[in-house]
């Protein structure tokens, strides 16, 4: 499957250059890309022949043309790194010209959407994955093996930290508005959702205790265990004693016991290109449980925290 053509929408986002990176190192070529900013030079390093346009029209334009003209030419892939309103629209322009679709988490902002795209997805005979890069983190990886191993009544007390530093450009920006971005706990924590139900079950019962647009905390009562989380992208809840130029704290602990998640998510994106040319890629039925948990959060009422609550916010 090695060599196939891919193409890159949302070539100047921040999250872009792994999946070019990804791309290289999976053995496949960049053939065209697009972004309504030009700021895209870093293209060079990796395909300096690539073809960008600047209009998504334009690219929409390209593909089909590309299509039409045979076999070799073709798209097969298309790559999407967009804001996550858009990541809907572009998986469905990626399956018109006939291709597969990679696209950056969240798949959509709403459950019921995935069913329009797995329809879609079946009328087109393409595929739609989706990157959940955190199951394949070696110390993620390590846990489930030993969880698997645990006898089958323990039920695990999970406590989970994600705090990544935004400045004010954050809140301005698309990501800042919840019809966009689908709010924090989707922007920055679906990932992490969909870790910790790959790993204790589906969710039983849910309760939010803070939600605020710079950080939100609840619980989540999964089938194997209780996850006290907490989100946040105020620079303040970075911890006093941190490391110098530290600027995210991702903290997970289970039954006490801390998993590592300081480090090892260099190559992730890397990764998940290699699972899916291995045929393991993930898609829409994995993508769901954890858009759907967060979906919950966004709408339910808030509960007064109790003892079960996050230390962040007890």
């Amino acid at each position: 499957m090695a060599g196939r053509n891919f193409a890159l929408i949302g070539a100047a986002g921040y999250i872009a250059p792994r999946h070019v990176k990804a791309i290289r190192e999976t053995g496949n070529r960049l053939v065209a890309a697009t972004d309504p900013h030009d700021s895209v030079g870093g293209l060079d390093a990796f395909f300096p022949d690539v073809r960008f346009f600047p209009e998504i029209e334009r690219l929409d334009r390209h593909l089909e043309k590309l299509r039409r003209k045979s076999d070799q030419d073709r798209v097969r892939v298309v790559s999407i790194c967009s804001p996550n309103y858009l990541h809907d629209a572009h998986v469905r322009l990626a399956l018109r010209v006939g291709a597969d679709a990679i696209c950056e988490k969240p798949l959509v902002i709403n459950p019921w959407n995935l069913d329009a795209l797995a329809e879609l997805e079946a009328e087109h005979a393409a595929r739609v994955y989706t990157v959940l890069q955190m199951r394949l983190h070696p110390a993620v990886r390590a846990l489930r093996e030993r969880l698997a191993g645990a006898r089958p009544a323990a039920r695990s007390e999970v406590v989970l930290t994600y705090v990544t530093r935004r400045g004010p450009w954050y809140h301005v920006s698309w990501k800042g508005s919840e019809e966009k971005s689908g709010g924090l706990a989707m922007n920055i924590g679906v990932h992490f959702f969909d870790l910790v139900i790959w790993l204790f079950g589906e969710v039983a019962k849910s309760e939010v205790h803070l939600r605020r647009a710079d950080k939100m905390a609840g619980v989540l009562e999964l089938e194997r265990a209780r996850v006290r989380w907490f989100l946040s992208v105020d620079r303040g809840d970075l911890p006093a004693d941190r490391e110098e130029g530290q600027v995210a704290l991702r903290r997970m602990t289970v039954d006490g016991q801390e998993v590592d998640l300081s480090s090892g998510f260099a190559d992730l994106h890397t990764r998940v290109y290699e699972e899916i040319e291995a045929g393991r890629g993930l898609g829409i039925a994995d993508a769901r449980p954890s858009i759907r948990a967060v979906y919950g959060i966004r709408r339910a009422e808030l509960t007064r925290p109790g003892r079960d609550a996050h230390p962040a916010v007890r």
